[in-house]
């Protein structure tokens, strides 16, 4: 695993998300109960960006064709299976670090 500069904490609106692209991986980060989530920014689906999907609470919609997924953990709502890879998170002061395990 390494950690990787994802952005200033002030770029991240709460209950909005953003997407990065971090070592050839899109990302789609969240804040929201003061905690950064990130997951993996396409839908297991058929590829929709996640980061411009509704979040309600940790509940994310994708654009396109409405899976849902928790931010939290990456499991599908409806199938209760894990089909999003999440990431974990750190906030250092006023940065927010990513943890991405070698490929």
């Amino acid at each position: 695993m390494s950690w990787h500069y994802l952005c200033e904490l002030s770029e991240i609106v709460e209950r909005r998300s953003r997407e990065y692209l971090v070592e050839g991986r899109v990302i789609a980060a969240f804040y929201t109960e003061q905690q950064v989530h990130a997951v993996d920014g396409i839908c297991a689906h058929q590829g929709g960006p996640l980061a411009q999907g509704r979040l309600d609470g940790k509940c994310l919609t994708c654009p396109w064709h409405g899976w849902q997924y928790n931010i939290a953990d990456g499991t599908n709502l409806l199938s209760g299976k894990q089909m999003l890879e999440c990431f974990t998170t750190q906030i250092r002061g006023s940065e927010v670090w990513l943890e991405i395990p070698f490929t």
